[in-house]
């Protein structure tokens, strides 16, 4: 054990050192004769730290082993190998084992008895440590086990999937291209329908991993899999339902002139006369319908042509400058030697996953980047979005924050940090001040508009609605197995307003073909409520910092930006999301500034659709 981790102390002998029965040194002068000892009451506040201390070390040793291994996992696929798979899993396992383990759970709750006599922070490491416990107990060892071998199997079989489309091997990122670009219906949806052929391959797996999951939370005491996720929030699993609800309620009208708008839209895009009162699934730009921005070209706004002279590594290097601008720090040298940040060279013997995502490997400042970084508009938004990830990272791994709250003010904090250096590097005067357009370039500022809302308005009722319901209703309703593709389609229909071109029968998986739902389940409404977090933000930001029309903000070179940012980042999971919010913004979360910047459009669109048929 590293000397830093109380080498003096087994994990044994720490309990036993910290056991309510351990007497505290007494300092007075021994008692008279016959005089009974009266035992000093336990110091808990002092007894919790030596235990935090050497908690956070062990933690903190296992999490890295386990991030390593799951690097390698994710970056170096090779059918037939399970060398990877194997040393995953056994890391995996440690990690459960010690944070699991029965005697931890045990000086946990212990802890949480003297909750009171605690400070806030201690409070917070101990329910976080036992929140981790919850996924791993080790009360039911061989169910955590085997939940950690499935896990492993099914990322394995999510990433080596060989796509074929027209007889040929193909990339989720050529099938996502072709989407973008093909104007044939018939040729869209045989696209489309490549991109969920893994569906079935994934459904035993799946099914297998709900047991599994909804097993090993059950073991302290929650429901099910779904409620154990939003309770990291502070919320019930009803009160999660109803944040969600209400938040798809308030953008309703505003995805209903959408909805209209591109039914007509596409229709007239793809020679169809009939109209159809649903979207047709594959008529879209994106494979589950979440993102329809690519819909619309703004002229004077496609940075294409120019990013693709720029090469991919230019995009990076330029959403590390742009942080650098706003005050932040250059990133650590291992960053760039370390992460996988562009598509394996063709011939690779080998695969990776090619879904963007940012690490934090270490707790510390060994921070990396999954991405397969191509020199486009999509690619460029995405890199600031995972850097955004990876100063979150950096600026609270600090001495004022405890390794085990080391994490987003909630989970969708992280998102919403990421999606708003995305919206900040899409906004006309900042790309003007780069170069990447003219800024006398004139350009459709209702198209461009429109563009935004067909990204992030159209993305909430698939995120807040079709996947939560929907994991939901797996998790904690139990949907039955021949009941799992139609209620996907049914909330689709609901939420979306989208159809499959052809039946989708029980003999296929579609929700399994969208990656979280195997290997980061039952908290896609994060997603959501980054998207409403970010607006809140960005509101404050142009309105009370820069003094600027939201529409037409440059965070660029601002310091002052970066300080508001910072000040959000610093504390991580030290303080709760809500009061974040509230202090930093004056309001709580709500879509009133998101609702508020589509104000415009919302006109608009009414006008476009007037004569047309509402079927939303």
């Amino acid at each position: 054990m590293p000397k830093n981790f109380l080498p003096v102390l087994t994990a044994a002998a720490l309990l036993t050192a910290c056991a309510p029965t351990a007497k505290a040194p007494v300092a007075s002068a021994p008692p008279a004769a016959g005089q009974p000892q009266v035992a000093a009451a336990p110091n808990w506040p002092a007894l919790a730290e030596t235990y935090l201390n050497y908690y956070s070390g062990e933690y903190q040793r296992l999490y890295t082993a386990s991030a390593e291994a799951e690097w390698r996992s994710n970056t170096h696929i090779v059918a037939g190998d399970t060398a990877n798979a194997g040393a995953t899993a056994r890391a995996n396992e440690r990690m459960a084992a010690f944070t699991g383990s029965t005697e931890n759970i045990t000086r946990l709750r212990q802890f949480l008895d003297h909750k009171t006599e605690l400070t806030d922070l201690q409070v917070k490491q101990v329910e976080t440590a036992l929140y981790n416990a919850a996924n791993s107990p080790q009360t039911i060892a061989d169910v955590v086990k085997a939940r950690i071998k499935a896990e492993t199997q099914q990322t394995e079989k999510l990433y080596g999937f060989d796509y074929k489309y027209q007889g040929k091997s193909v990339t989720t990122n050529d099938l996502d291209e072709l989407l973008r670009k093909e104007k044939n219906p018939a040729r869209r949806e045989q696209i489309w329908a490549a991109s969920k052929e893994i569906g079935p391959t994934l459904k035993p797996g799946l099914l297998n991993l709900r047991e599994l999951r909804n097993q090993t939370v059950q073991a302290l005491g929650y429901p099910d899999y779904f409620t154990y996720q939003a309770s990291d929030y502070g919320l019930s699993r009803q009160e999660m339902m109803t944040l969600v609800r209400k938040l798809n309620q308030e953008l309703r009208p505003l995805y209903r002139e959408l909805h209209t708008y591109a039914r007509y839209e596409l229709a007239r895009q793809y020679g169809v006369k009939q109209v159809p009162d649903y979207l047709p699934a594959s008529w879209l730009p994106n494979r589950w319908g979440q993102d329809w921005s690519s819909m619309v070209d703004v002229k004077g706004l496609d940075l294409d042509p120019v990013l693709a002279k720029k090469g991919a590594e230019w995009q990076v290097q330029q959403a590390e400058r742009f942080y650098q601008s706003l005050g932040f720090p250059a990133l650590p040298p291992s960053f760039y030697t370390k992460s996988s940040l562009y598509p394996l060279p063709k011939g690779a013997t080998y695969k990776k996953n090619n879904h963007a995502s940012a690490w934090h490997m270490d707790l510390d400042h060994d921070v990396r980047s999954l991405m397969s970084v191509e020199p486009n508009t999509e690619w460029y938004e995405t890199t600031h979005h995972e850097l955004g990830h990876i100063y979150y990272y950096l600026t609270y791994t600090n001495p004022e924050v405890p390794v085990l709250l080391r994490g987003g003010a909630n989970r969708a904090y992280h998102e919403a940090m990421g999606s708003l250096m995305g919206l900040a590097a899409r906004q006309k005067p900042f790309l003007a001040g780069l170069g990447l357009i003219d800024p006398k370039v004139k350009t459709d500022e209702m198209q461009s508009l429109l563009k935004e809302a067909l990204g992030s308005v159209v993305f909430i009722p698939f995120a807040s609605g079709v996947m939560s319901e929907w994991e939901k209703s797996f998790y904690a309703d139990n949907l039955a197995p021949d009941q799992l593709n139609a209620r996907w389609w049914e909330l689709a229909r609901q939420y979306q307003g989208i159809v499959p071109a052809t039946a989708r029968g029980e003999q296929f998986l579609d929700p399994a073909t969208k990656t979280h739902i195997n290997d980061d389940p039952a908290q896609y409404y994060d997603y959501a409520l980054s998207y409403i977090i970010l607006f809140q933000l960005h509101d404050h930001i142009a309105k009370n910092i820069l003094q600027q029309d939201p529409h037409a903000t440059n965070y660029y070179g601002n310091k002052e930006v970066g300080a508001f940012l910072a000040d959000i980042m610093r504390p991580g999971a030290s303080k709760d999301w809500r009061t974040v919010l509230k202090d930093k913004t004056g309001e709580d979360l709500s879509a009133r500034a998101m609702v508020e910047y589509f104000q415009p459009l919302m006109a608009y669109l009414k006008e476009k659709n007037k004569g047309r048929k509402y079927t939303m």
